[in-house]
């Protein structure tokens, strides 16, 4: 074969690897008259732990001789345990299909004691067909006359209703029908049927049915975003009124003239507060490189929740399997600039050194814990054999993108920061010595501002908190992005002006380690959604078993790790533009 031969021959190898669907009826979602559909089944696992997936071929129902065609999804798709396994079920598109024979289920005691636990532990199943979900239960208990147990049955038959409009499939239901009890010894045929009904609905409302329209769109949903709204209100008031006009008195008594001697020793005698730190309120904090990382870090992630969140808005993200999680991948690595830049520009404006130290923690900081805590899960689905276990081949993909785009963009990013916002900048000259911090009351100190920060932030996404973990965790598809954007927008505003008020108070108390502070302020908000996951787990769910509670927290913990970082960092952006504002406003000797 020539030279031209062969590269067209990879050319079309590589094209159908990356887009396999493209010369397939189900990646337009159109089809002829009689052309084939598949039904895939995907996974089954207790309903009342939605991460304890597994293979649904796992229980002993029918399965197709040979090796059925697999469809491995995006990374996303992965990543939410997803194993898409063709049926072999012969349905076409349009053509009824009665009452017919998938395969006859021959009860051993084996089978009969993994349904049987299966049923008793509520079971559910999932297929798919032209992408759109199907949910059924392998059986349920039944009150047997003869005696007062109850008796485990088997749905036997699969009644599928195909709606369609014109060439392309509109909605898909099944129903399961014809309970048999379980017996050792018997065999019970396993069929199902297939009814096409035409319907008026438009393609682009075929995903409707599956959102929760009063659940979301309910009244205290409203009253939630009216009321954090409300918040927000009231704290930039607070900030402009109290705090703005004990600013302008502070300055106007440190801005008198020097005509009256002796008004002008009393003042200085009596001066206190905030204008006594000026000589260390610049001074480099405590663990400079591990605070330029998370600050980093979290800028990144604000960035990167506001552009998936509109992603999500303009694109309908919820629609595709695993879409959100692909895109948030995605976008996190091509975002990694800013925690670069954020960083290094912050860490070399107070006089950092070791940079590349500094870029290494804020490049892998965040991913790394994920890691960590996905490593221990992982681990944990392994042993279980369940679909939430991560392939070594996903693995190796998520890293390639964090070696190979991630990493480069974020080193890109710290060298471009300290090049262009890397210079001091402070309108106060740091003292040689330090000044002693006097002691305060109790809730002046940096602890106690801390946790008490994050209670407003928190207060403000709370009602916002039960609808996302309603929604993760008791199959409920979350569509209502536009509420999600306004409650992170209150969030950061929020944040800002508690931690500004917080920095205020601290620098009063004539203590000038507000950096730290005025982070773990913000980032206290994650600790209270924590302390509520707690609540909902143990009121609000029905889970149970080391596997799924391990899933639950853990998620959870990843969840709250990169909300903290966000918050700490926009705190500490907020609080740093204020303390740069009020210093650069007065006379520093």
């Amino acid at each position: 074969m020539s030279s031209a031969g062969r590269f067209l021959s990879l050319s079309a190898f590589i094209f159908i690897f990356l887009f396999p669907a493209a010369f397939a009826s189900e990646s337009d979602h159109k089809y002829q008259v009689n052309d084939p559909v598949t039904l895939w089944v995907n996974k089954v696992g207790p309903y009342n732990n939605p991460q304890e997936t597994y293979n649904y071929y796992i229980l002993p129902f029918c399965r197709p001789a040979g090796d059925s065609p697999h469809k491995w999804g995006g990374l996303g798709e992965v990543l939410g345990g997803n194993e898409l396994i063709d049926s072999l079920i012969n349905i076409t598109f349009r053509k009824n299909v009665d009452k017919s024979l998938i395969c006859q289920l021959d009860l051993t005691a084996d089978k009969v004691a993994q349904f049987k636990d299966a049923i008793e532990n509520s079971y559910w199943f999932e297929f798919f067909m032209d992408d759109l979900p199907l949910w059924g239960f392998v059986g349920e208990l039944h009150p047997d006359k003869n005696s007062d147990n109850r008796k485990h049955v088997l749905y036997t038959h699969k009644s599928i209703t195909v709606k369609y409009n014109n060439d392309q499939i509109i909605h898909v239901n099944l129903s399961q029908e014809t309970p048999k009890p379980l017996e050792d010894g018997i065999i019970w045929d396993m069929t199902y049927s297939v009814k096409w009904v035409p319907t008026n609905i438009t393609f682009g409302r075929r995903f409707d049915v599956y959102l929760d329209y009063p659940f979301f769109e309910h009244q205290i949903h409203w009253f939630s975003i009216f009321n954090s709204f409300m918040m927000v209100i009231f704290l930039t008031g607070l900030v402009s009124m109290i705090l703005m006009r004990t600013l302008r008195n502070d300055y106007a008594k440190y801005a008198r003239e020097d005509d009256d001697l002796e008004t002008l020793e009393r003042d200085v005698s009596e001066e206190s507060g905030w204008k006594l730190v000026h000589g260390d309120v610049f001074r480099p904090p405590r663990n400079l490189v591990l605070l330029s990382a998370v600050v980093g870090t979290g800028a990144q992630l604000a960035l990167l929740v506001l552009l998936v969140i509109l992603l999500a808005i303009v694109a309908m993200l919820y629609v595709g399997r695993g879409a959100i999680v692909t895109t948030f991948i995605v976008c996190y690595a091509l975002t990694s600039f800013i925690s670069g830049y954020v960083s290094g520009g912050m860490y070399s404006r107070h006089g950092g050194k070791s940079w590349i130290k500094s870029m290494i923690l804020t490049a892998s900081l965040f991913p790394f814990m994920c890691f960590g805590i996905g490593f221990i899960l992982n681990t944990i689905a392994i042993f279980y054999g369940s679909l939430a276990a991560i392939p070594f081949g996903t693995m190796v993909v998520v890293f390639v993108i964090w070696a190979f785009i991630s990493f480069p963009l974020a080193l890109l990013g710290t060298v471009v920061g300290r090049n262009w916002s890397g210079a001091p900048n402070n309108p106060c000259r740091v003292k040689t010595i330090p000044r002693p911090i006097p002691e305060k009351k109790w809730y002046l100190t940096p602890s106690v501002v801390s946790m008490m920060g994050g209670l407003l932030p928190f207060g403000s996404i709370f009602i916002e908190m039960y609808f996302v973990f309603t929604s993760f965790w008791n199959y409920k598809v979350y569509y209502v992005y536009g509420f999600m954007l306004l409650v992170f927008l209150i969030l950061i505003i929020v944040s800002v002006c508690v931690t500004i008020v917080g920095t205020y108070f601290l620098l009063n108390a004539e203590n000038y380690h507000w950096q730290w502070t005025s982070f773990f302020s913000a980032a206290s908000t994650a600790v209270y959604v924590y302390f509520y996951s707690i609540y909902y787990y143990h009121v609000k769910t029905k889970m149970s078993g080391f596997f799924q509670t391990s899933f639950y927290f853990g998620y959870t913990l990843m969840f709250c790790l990169g909300l903290g970082i966000l918050c700490g960092a926009v705190g500490y952006l907020g609080s740093n533009l204020f303390v740069s504002r009020i210093y650069r406003n007065i006379k520093c000797d």
